[in-house]
């Protein structure tokens, strides 16, 4: 059985809303370059809500693979993984841990964090400055597939 739109429209995709200086900056998390923007709240949600449809309809079209929502996924992770690293980096991280008065394990969890936020507020503005060129053009943003 082939799935369609509405199935996927019914399925709870995180959305991720952020206010700028000129409304609102809307994407769904787990679909790559589904995004867009409004001048109210609401209207950015009704913009993502025709993006999303238009971005699953491409994708059901082309064949694409439809990542299902995080709070869907099987995936199980421990929270554990094996780590090699050249001996002077741990001597540098358990020497900055010990000055801190952490755990060496604290103190890569929290080096790992800090970059990994900022990556991510990095991807959202790249998507938000690539979406505000589209919108300047005239035209609804297009969506991107990888």
């Amino acid at each position: 059985m082939s799935k369609t739109v509405e199935y996927y429209m019914a399925l709870p995709y995180t959305i991720e809303i952020v206010p700028d200086e000129n409304g609102f900056f809307v994407r769904v998390r787990e679909l790559d370059g589904c995004m867009s923007v409004g001048t109210t709240k609401t209207e950015a949600l009704e913009m993502i809500e025709d993006a999303m449809r238009e971005w699953l309809h491409v994708a059901i079209e082309d064949g694409l693979d439809i990542p299902l929502p995080e709070s869907l996924r099987k995936e199980n992770y421990s929270g554990k993984f094996p780590l090699r690293m050249p001996k002077s980096l741990h001597e540098k991280l358990a020497k900055a841990a010990s000055l801190d008065g952490i755990s060496l394990n604290q103190h890569i969890v929290n080096l790992l964090s800090e970059r990994h936020a900022l990556d991510e507020v990095k991807r959202m503005l790249q998507g938000h400055e690539e979406n505000r060129k589209r919108a300047a053009g005239g035209g609804k943003p297009r969506l991107a597939h990888s």
